[in-house]
């Protein structure tokens, strides 16, 4: 499953954990399976961040800052949300709005650019991400569905998506430091899942290089409807 896991990162540029938890959780703890996606998951975004170049990068924070600048807050102050907020109902509101857009998208349905639209749209899409982030451990979807409205470009896409969850890794890496959870006998593991990971990615970075922007953007909301069906099942199985 990290094989496969790290073919659809390559390709679309996400749906690595989704993947992957729903493999090793069929054999592995909970914990153990987490433990064993965080290096990974962090080195996948870096590579996927990075791999235009420094410069290209640098240009993406910047046009992305306003996303950033409400993510960050809004994860850490949803966190504290978690004690309140029954789990079933935050995976069936997300999964629902994310499979609805993807499925309306896919049928042709095109919507207007948001930051046509108001100028501050990139602040609540980041607000709106945090806050699932925080309660949810997902804030990918959210960016998602911006971007796709944005008819944002391939290589554009690849890399914020790689940016913003290269973020995400980090602070996931420090909290599970913290917890115990990354400890002396998960973290070889952890490296070790790299392997797979990376062969697979480059597979499914070859594969992308072979896509047109129309093929891309399908494979993207076909992803993404899946992920928004999980979503679903995960709030019914809760």
């Amino acid at each position: 499953m990290l094989l496969v896991g790290g073919v659809a990162k390559g390709a679309v540029g996400f749906a690595l954990p989704m993947i992957a938890i729903s493999g090793l959780g069929a054999f592995l703890p909970a914990t153990t399976a987490v433990a064993l996606l965080i290096a990974p998951t962090f080195l996948s975004n870096v590579w996927q961040a990075l791999r235009d170049g420094i410069g290209p990068a640098l240009a993406t924070i910047r046009d992305y800052r306003l996303i950033l600048v409400t993510l960050l807050p809004s994860i850490a102050l949803s966190a504290q949300l978690l004690a309140i907020l029954p789990d079933a109902a935050i995976f069936a509101i997300l999964g629902a709005s994310i499979t609805l857009f993807s499925l309306t998208q896919l049928l042709g349905l095109r919507l207007p650019d948001p930051t046509g639209a108001h100028p501050a749209a990139p602040l609540a899409v980041g607000a709106v991400a945090g806050f699932f982030g925080g309660v949810s451990g997902v804030w990918g979807p959210p960016i998602m569905m911006y971007m796709i409205a944005r008819n944002t470009l391939k290589a554009e896409q690849m890399r914020a998506l790689g940016l913003v969850f290269v973020l995400g890794s980090v602070a996931l890496t420090a909290a599970h430091v913290q917890s115990g959870v990354l400890n002396a006998q998960t973290a070889p593991l952890s490296v070790a899942g790299t392997i797979p990971v990376m062969i697979g990615m480059a597979l499914g970075l070859a594969l992308n290089r072979r896509m047109n922007q129309d093929v891309f953007r399908r494979a993207t909301l076909v992803v993404l409807t899946l992920s928004g069906l999980n979503l679903l099942r995960r709030s019914l199985s809760l």
